[in-house]
């Protein structure tokens, strides 16, 4: 988990929740496209049109996808493993 104090994180639950639950709403092949742009609106919102700020975004993406790997695929994989064996 990307290393933000809980009392810092209550500023985004409200936001999060209601975008998380619109997200959630849209039929499965819509919300790839739909998270795509909601991401790259942050992004593009937050880092000044300089190289030094897209190198920057590109690099919180890179982490965002590992964090993501680590916290909730490697699990799961592993987790298959057990269930069905090793290749």
């Amino acid at each position: 988990m990307p290393y933000v104090k809980p009392e810092n994180r209550v500023k985004y639950e409200k936001v999060l929740d209601e975008l998380i639950g619109t997200l959630k709403s849209l039929p499965m092949e819509e919300v790839d496209g739909e998270l795509n742009y909601v991401v790259t609106k942050i992004l593009r919102e937050i880092y000044p049109l300089r190289y030094f700020h897209i190198n920057k975004a590109v690099g919180v993406l890179e982490c965002v996808k590992l964090e993501f790997y680590r916290r909730v695929a490697a699990p799961y994989e592993d987790e298959k493993i057990k269930e069905s064996g090793d290749v």
